[in-house]
């Protein structure tokens, strides 16, 4: 047997929800012919109640060369990075769920991404298979691609087609847990263009950049707006777009007019909708947040680790767009 050890960035609910995830699964390791085990876990204090051994716990980074993989979740940019490059520059590893980290530090992580040392499956839609959904994609030519990739923002939606005002439905969200005390990420689109521009590196361009996502949020939205949808057979939906327009790809999110029969429009999680040739069309669905839920992406992309596997590679180079794609239409 094996030993493989883990050095965990963060050791909050996703944090601590994988560290849980990897002693339930210890059966998998070992039929890997692997035992995990745990050099530390990064936390910002100690006290704070966690399913993880008090002798793991570290409020100053671990020797992370020491490590066979990286596994982070820590979430914000500056911080991980100036932790995990030099054991990627070591080539170690990275598994991570930070779509922030990816999409703005990606000058920095593009060398190790083409080397296959980043795996980042959680990035995107949590566990829900997203990016291995977008990777088999390449065998068509893709036309255009089409998510709702924020939980958040589609619960604040669903309450105010209820008749709540966003103020009442984002209120509700954060008790809940849903939504941050400081919501912008979410209602203002910042996430799920973060999300989308992964998925255009992952699929169109190794270097699109995330400045050239065009954003919009909900912020403006209103339950009129939403009433007036319904009563016409229209979802207002949150939605990350990626598709060819005038011989390049445009990547935007913003509100947009859905069919009601639309799968985009049906789902009442994540969703992640394509078109390709001559694939056609097709869409994969689930839960895009929670601890459990994104650390499950996490353990997958250790499996696929240790089972020999590369990380997520870029598109191997610009692929411009064969025909022209169909946005969705905008909330007036």
């Amino acid at each position: 047997m094996e030993e493989v050890k883990i050095a965990l960035l963060g050791g909050g609910t996703v944090g601590s929800a994988f560290y849980t995830l990897v002693q339930e699964r210890l059966e998998d390791f070992h039929a890997l012919g692997f035992s995990p085990r745990f050099l530390g876990v990064l936390v910002r204090e100690r006290t704070k109640p966690r399913p993880i051994p008090d002798e793991l716990l570290h409020t100053e980074p671990m020797d992370l060369l020491q490590a066979d993989v990286v596994v982070e979740a820590m979430g914000g940019v500056e911080a991980p990075l100036s932790l995990v490059r030099p054991a990627l520059e070591a080539g170690i590893p990275l598994i991570t769920a930070n779509k922030a980290l990816l999409a703005e530090a990606w000058e920095t992580l593009r060398p190790f991404a083409e080397e296959g040392l980043i795996y980042h499956e959680a990035s995107v839609m949590a566990g829900t298979p997203a990016l291995s959904f977008s990777e088999t994609l390449r065998g068509s030519q893709l036309v255009e691609l089409h998510g709702i990739l924020n939980g958040t923002t589609l619960y604040i939606l669903q309450e105010m087609e209820k008749r709540r005002t966003y103020e009442e439905a984002l209120l509700e969200a954060q008790r809940l847990g849903y939504a941050e005390a400081d919501p912008t990420l979410d209602v203002e689109g910042i996430d799920a263009a973060h999300k989308l521009t992964l998925l255009a590196r992952l699929l169109v361009d190794p270097a699109f950049p995330f400045p050239e996502v065009k954003t919009q949020g909900i912020t403006r939205l209103t339950p009129e707006i939403l009433q007036t949808a319904q009563a016409q057979g229209e979802k207002v939906r949150l939605v990350a777009s990626l598709y060819g327009e005038g011989g390049r790809w445009r990547a935007a999110v913003a509100p947009r007019r859905l069919p009601q029969d639309h799968p985009l429009a049906r789902a009442q999680g994540n969703i992640l909708w394509v078109r390709a040739r001559p694939l056609g069309e097709v869409f994969v669905t689930g839960p895009g947040a929670g601890g459990g839920a994104t650390a499950s992406g996490l353990l997958a992309d250790l499996f696929r680790f240790l089972s020999g596997h590369l990380g997520h590679l870029p598109a191997p180079a610009p692929k411009p767009p064969t025909e022209e794609g169909t946005p969705f239409p905008g909330v007036e």
